[in-house]
């Protein structure tokens, strides 16, 4: 994106219509997640094999990006730099998440692995819609 993202016109799905929504989506469910890993750090570190010294840490990161993505959304507009930092960090977490999974670095059972495929499957589906929705649509 090379220029600023600008609010609505009424009636016509815009730029910043998709990427607003995008990341207000983006930012609730990565706060319902964050959520998730805090109040069931406990329940699922057995079935998971994901320490708790880990889900702690992953749940509050993931509750002040979830915060970021919101106050972003909120914006009246979006710059470019903020909508490109967040596509980066979204591709960097799936990377990442992906490694974490195949690392050996926590001894992750078999359904711990799915967890941390299916977050990095679906942290990537936000890369690429909030990367390519608003190319998509017309100003």
């Amino acid at each position: 994106m090379s220029r600023a993202v600008t609010p609505a016109r009424a009636g016509t799905l815009t730029r910043t219509d998709y990427l607003r929504s995008a990341l207000r989506v983006d930012g609730w469910s990565t706060g319902a997640f964050g959520v998730v890993m805090l109040a069931g750090a406990v329940a699922l570190r057995d079935p998971l094999g994901l320490p708790t010294t880990w889900s702690i840490p992953f749940g509050i990161a993931m509750l002040g990006g979830a915060l970021a993505l919101l106050l972003i959304a909120g914006y009246p507009e979006i710059s470019p730099r903020h909508a490109s930092g967040v596509v980066v960090v979204n591709a960097l977490s799936a990377v990442g998440m992906v490694a974490l999974a195949f690392s050996g670095l926590i001894d992750l059972t078999g359904l711990g692995i799915a967890f941390m495929l299916a977050g990095a499957t679906v942290v990537a589906v936000f890369a690429f819609l909030e990367y390519t929705g608003p190319r998509r649509v017309e100003q």
